[in-house]
């Protein structure tokens, strides 16, 4: 990397960062329903929702992103952020010219569905009315609600599951129109909060909600004030969370470390990949500052998180890919700490990046929300020793994938590979094996006492077991000079496929097992691009290899 490229680099990521960020702190007057100032007042205000006790702001990003998709949408010709949107829904749930139920908020994103439904399937957000004036609709929703009906237990699949999650979006957007959602007083005995109307503060909430729809800032402002402090003055055993917990909750909800952590890495990649010359030190220096920086911020997202929800963030998909994206930086920073060969880091940065922007751009199949743990996961010890051991193997797997992908690349651009990359590669799946070995063997202690065996060959005691075998008899076979270091890095690859199968597969494929805390859906058609895109990369590597006889 030369002087001027490195500058050039600089000062954009200098700009990005300095940028101002887009806004709507004021809300436009011009939509129906929402006042044209900001109800930013509101952030700290606690709301009992999913079983956890939460910010007002998180409520509504995650509630909105629930309903549509999106953290924000586009009305009247306006942006509208999820705080003032929802605010306005409680403010103001019989606004006309439209009316919240002739918005169209709802998702509906299976083409198969609407094209059932006779619905463009072109659009993705929908309309209440719309929706439920669909006979169609009405019949698949039924038909979903018998499935459970009769097997509580079974997982909806095809048009059921489909028409079940837009039965769940229009039943939450019922629930905030007639304010069942809004549940911001602790009661005085039980757990299920109360709504303002059924509490001592119905007449605070009008006040509200008549300065909401005169516009009129300084009055809904204080009354807000008065709500908060009620709330907070109400003695009761499930009183709202520590000031400072609120606090860090909202901070981590604005302030998106996570975002700004592959940012950074991506940065150190770039210099990286492009060092050459007399800058290598130089380069090597400044990307071992930004991936020092992502990883930093990253610690301090995931740490946020373990205080915020009193647990290892490893407890769900979303969670899991961005410890596992951490999890590969810190094995590559530890590793390039004793080799400095920059292998390692070439390597981890792409992993990292794709996996932090894969967890930011799909919130509706990796569900970024802080939920309560179900009972079987509510052992902390066994949580952390064995779940953290297994998924920090997966980084390691991780970090081993993208170091053969930086040998392979050598192959396919015509170059040979030093012995020394591939000595690094044994060596990160070493740490690897060692980590899904003793993550598994904790498996089946926290199996023994959770649910009285060792062993039931569970999918996902399978796959994990099938994935640890794999790298055993890939490891055994470079010791045994059955192939070499370009068998290795192919190995890498391939074997990588059998702890995508224990880590998404089960979970969102399969959908069965005793692990069903972790079932998801989607992000099929994701997977099936990468796996067939490592296919080919190996299969470049292996004809260049042999066209060019690069060992």
């Amino acid at each position: 990397m030369n002087r001027s490229t490195l500058a050039l680099l600089l000062s954009f990521l200098g700009f990005f960062l300095l940028q101002p960020r887009t806004s709507t702190a004021s809300p436009p007057a011009a939509v129906p329903g929402i006042a044209h100032f900001s109800p930013s007042v509101l952030e700290m205000l606690t709301i009992q929702e999913g079983g956890r006790k939460k910010p007002y702001l998180v409520f509504s990003e995650e509630t909105l992103r629930s309903l549509s998709g999106k953290a924000s949408l586009l009305l009247e010709g306006a942006r509208v952020d999820a705080l003032p949107l929802i605010t306005g829904i409680w403010m103001d749930p019989s606004a006309i010219l439209p009316s919240w139920k002739e918005r169209e908020l709802i998702l509906v994103s299976n083409r198969p569905l609407k094209q059932l439904l006779g619905l463009d399937p072109a659009r993705k957000l929908f309309s209440y009315n719309e929706l439920t004036a669909s006979d169609l609709l009405a019949k698949k929703i039924a038909e979903a609600a018998e499935s459970r009906r009769r097997d509580p237990k079974a997982r909806l699949v095809g048009l059921q599951k489909e028409a079940s999650d837009v039965a769940m979006r229009l039943a939450l957007l019922g629930s905030l129109l007639s304010g069942d959602a809004f549940r911001i007083l602790p009661p005085a005995s039980g757990h299920e909060w109360l709504t303002a109307e059924q509490g001592e503060a119905s007449p605070i909430l009008g006040e509200m909600r008549t300065s909401w729809k005169g516009r009129d800032s300084q009055q809904f402002t204080d009354a807000s004030q008065k709500l908060i402090h009620s709330q907070q003055t109400l003695v009761s055993a499930e009183g709202p969370p520590a000031h400072w917990k609120l606090s860090l909750e909202v901070l981590y909800q604005k302030s998106h470390p996570f975002r700004w952590a592959w940012i950074l890495y991506a940065v150190a990649g770039i210099i990286l990949l492009t060092a050459s010359g007399g800058w290598m030190k130089t380069a090597y220096r400044a990307a071992w500052f930004f991936a020092g920086c992502g990883f930093i911020l990253q610690a301090v997202g995931l740490l946020s998180r373990v205080l915020i929800a009193g647990r290892p963030p490893v407890t769900n998909m979303y969670e899991s890919v961005i410890w596992v994206a951490f999890g590969t930086i810190l094995f590559s920073l530890i590793f390039e700490s004793i080799y400095r060969a920059g292998t390692f880091l070439l390597g981890a940065v792409p992993v990292a990046v794709a996996s932090l922007i894969i967890a930011d751009s799909q919130p509706m199949i990796l569900d970024r929300s802080i939920h309560p743990l179900t009972p079987v996961l509510r052992d902390n010890f066994w949580l952390t020793t064995h779940v953290l051991s297994i998924t920090l193997s997966y980084a390691a797997f991780a970090l081993a994938l993208g170091v053969a992908h930086v040998a392979l690349g050598r192959i396919i651009v015509g170059k040979k590979p030093s012995e020394a990359i591939y000595h690094y590669l044994y060596k990160t799946l070493q740490v690897g094996v060692l980590l899904l070995a003793t993550g598994t063997i904790l498996g089946g202690v926290w199996a023994n006492y959770s649910w009285g065996r060792f062993w039931d060959w569970d999918p996902k005691e399978t796959w994990a077991l099938t994935a640890l075998l794999g790298y055993l008899f890939l490891l055994h076979g470079r010791i045994s000079g059955l192939w070499g270091g370009f068998g290795l890095a192919v190995g890498s690859v391939i074997a990588f496929l059998s702890v995508l199968m224990a880590w998404y597969g089960v979970n969102f494929v399969l959908g069965a097992g005793l692990h069903s805390y972790g079932f998801g859906t989607g992000g099929f058609p994701l997977v099936a691009i990468f796996v067939t895109l490592e296919l080919l990369y190996v299969l470049s590597a292996f004809l260049r290899r042999r066209n060019r006889r690069v060992y």
